[in-house]
């Protein structure tokens, strides 16, 4: 289900860092992470080094903080999340807005 366009006021950039328990690759729980992500009807855009989300911004920090939970309950004894956060209430938040003057490759 995607997200009413006029509650995006947020752009929400994630890398997600879980720790794996015997040093396996940490692909799999990445890949999780932007199921989670994919699952929760927001629309984003996957990068190579992080994620971007774009929607109401308590609504992103939860699914921020849900991808962390997650990343424990299926293994990872810990994470390191580095978050980047565009917020702007008065005129809303969209990636292809701040990527239009930059035509894909």
């Amino acid at each position: 289900m995607e997200e009413n366009r006029a509650v995006r006021n947020a752009l929400v950039s994630i890398q997600i860092l879980p720790k794996t328990p015997n040093g396996e690759s940490v692909i799999p729980y990445v890949d999780r992470a932007i199921e989670m992500i994919r699952n929760s009807g927001v629309p984003y855009l996957v990068g190579p080094l992080e994620t971007t989300m774009e929607g109401e911004l308590g609504r992103l920090l939860d699914i921020v903080k849900e991808m962390n939970e997650e990343m424990v309950r299926i293994g990872a004894p810990n994470v390191i999340s580095q978050v980047k956060i565009y917020y702007d209430p008065a005129g809303g938040a969209s990636m292809e807005r701040l990527l239009e003057k930059y035509p894909r490759a």
